[in-house]
């Protein structure tokens, strides 16, 4: 397949993966659901690199934590953020963390346009006087893409740090940890049921395993400027994936807002690297 394709298919993946989990929320909530998903990732990147803790010196073990704190904080209140928003509207908002990134730092006059278009883009999805979306919601989603942007900027110290996906399969292992008391909390013996633990894990390979293994073999065949262009592609995919799946409808408003936010992100990331999430 083309390296377009790949990361095409990672996209999809990714948001038909969190479509499905949102299926969960009446079973898990949104913290059981979560929990389940990123204990199986970890459970399989584990497997897949057997990273080793003994060896890891204390800038290394601390660079970890960190890494799993935003994962779990990406994560966590991404799903929060979903339980309350539809799926396209949550993605966009959480976009704001790599757009951010994307443009920090910047003295480029052009970067001042996508700020404007993203910003239009949220000002827009919140309707007049905010009260098109759910609030907390939208805190949560705004939250989840601050955590994301700390993954992005932390991954590529733990690239350098650890081979392979070693770092990132300790990290997952963080995440997990700190997403226990939630996860318990959330879901309590419905953890136990074979179904949904089936489901769970399907969550975890669609969201997780599967993209970051497409995002992985693109990246070998792709100029990092196209794939950060392609995956400003997300708001969208979400807002189709989550009329598809779960049947929400969006407005016209919600629509352009949309629209406005993924050529904000697209437009800053022709010159600019956003690396690919696990999240």
């Amino acid at each position: 397949m083309p390296p377009v394709g790949l990361v095409l298919l990672a996209v999809s993946s990714v948001q038909v993966g969190g479509a499905l989990a949102k299926t969960l929320f009446d079973d898990l909530g949104p913290g059981g659901t979560v929990f389940l998903r990123v204990v199986f990732a970890a459970v399989a990147l584990a497997a897949v690199w057997r990273p080793r803790v003994r060896s890891l010196s204390r800038r290394d073990l601390g660079l970890v934590v960190l890494f799993g704190v935003s994962l779990a904080g990406m994560n966590g209140f991404f799903y929060l953020a979903l339980d309350r928003l539809p799926l396209g509207v949550a993605v966009t908002l959480e976009f704001v963390g790599p757009l951010g990134v994307a443009v920090a730092g910047s003295r480029r006059a052009l970067d001042v346009v996508w700020v404007v278009l993203a910003g239009a883009g949220i000002v827009l999805l919140a309707g007049p006087a905010g009260g098109g979306i759910d609030a907390l919601g939208a805190f949560f989603a705004v939250l989840a893409g601050a955590f994301w942007a700390a993954y992005i900027l932390l991954s590529a110290r733990v690239g350098q740090a650890f081979e392979g996906g070693a770092g990132l399969a300790l990290a997952m292992l963080v995440a997990s940890a700190l997403l226990i008391a939630p996860g318990v909390a959330d879901a309590g013996e419905e953890l136990l049921d074979p179904e949904l633990l089936a489901l769970g894990a399907a969550v975890a390979m669609l969201a997780s395993a599967i993209p970051y293994s497409l995002e992985l073999e693109a990246l070998r065949r792709l100029p990092n400027r196209v794939f950060g262009v392609l995956m400003s592609l997300e708001p969208a995919v979400a807002a189709a994936a989550g009329f598809v799946v779960l049947g929400e409808v969006l407005d016209a408003r919600e629509l352009v807002a949309i629209a406005l936010v993924v050529a904000a992100s697209a437009g800053a990331t022709r010159t600019a690297e956003i690396v690919p999430r696990d999240g």
